[in-house]
């Protein structure tokens, strides 16, 4: 129970902190908004940041799903073929050291200023760690199991279900809590560079009037969609791979 309350805790803390600084320094709303301030506009502004906000978990949820469907099929296709793997890992290393910021103004130019640029800009940003964890997941299965199934003769197809998928699932749910985690990067710097709605461009707008406490109101709002992900993947997790949980539960409850 301790360890449970233990992030509540901490974040309750810290946002005290943050209170009493504002306070005793007397720091101006548009330069440092106290938690307070921000509170009070997440509550008088609640439809339209609710609007704004819905838009942009749209936008994550579907960048989520684009990426999926491309890394999925890419990865087994680089751990059935080495070569298609040596092709293709040289563009995927190259297209992370590509600035986010540069691709996001192309992207607006090819599919618009609508919802497509969006959830584009998020596929790219999720698609790098699910494809590679995935692949790592495949390579890493044990070689014994492996000639188990060659010797009992299972197809690539049977030993991918009942060997290698299972194997790889918890090296696969780990790069997509990274992967969620910082989905709402890409989309909001997409609505950064073109868009009329969503939780960025609504940061815009009130950074250009300085409206300090609703781009943090903007900035709580996006923290909350990452640890909703956050945690829908980890629930998804531990109804999936049971194996790998049950191990640490009964480690847990030895310490």
């Amino acid at each position: 129970m301790k360890a449970r309350s233990l992030p509540f805790v901490t974040t309750l803390s810290f946002l005290c902190l943050w209170e009493l600084i504002c306070r005793l320094r007397d720091l101006p709303p548009f330069l440092l908004p106290a938690p307070s301030r921000i509170a009070g506009v997440l509550l008088s502004e609640a439809p339209l940041l609710l609007r704004h906000a819905c838009v942009t978990t749209f936008e994550i949820l579907l960048g989520i799903a684009l990426s999926l469907a491309a890394a999925l099929p890419l990865s087994v296709a680089m751990f059935f073929s080495p070569t298609l793997e040596r092709s293709l890992s040289p563009l995927l290393i190259a297209s992370q050291a590509i600035p986010v910021f540069a691709v996001a103004p192309l992207l607006v130019v090819w599919f618009g200023y609508g919802i497509g640029s969006k959830v584009v800009m998020a596929a790219l940003i999720i698609f790098f760690p699910v494809t590679v964890t995935l692949l790592q997941g495949f390579k890493s299965c044990d070689p014994g199991l492996r000639t188990l199934f060659f010797v009992m003769g299972a197809d690539f197809r049977r030993t991918m279900r009942f060997l290698y998928w299972p194997w790889a699932l918890p090296y696969f749910f780990a790069g997509l809590r990274v992967a969620v985690s910082v989905a709402a990067i890409g989309a909001v710097i997409g609505e950064w560079v073109g868009s009329l709605e969503g939780l960025g461009f609504l940061m815009m707008q009130a950074n250009a009037r300085l409206r300090v406490d609703m781009v943090f109101a903007c900035v709580m709002i996006l923290s909350c969609i990452g640890l909703l992900l956050w945690s829908a993947v980890s629930f998804l997790e531990a109804r999936c791979v049971r194996w790998v949980r049950e191990p640490e539960k009964n480690r847990t409850n030895l310490l």
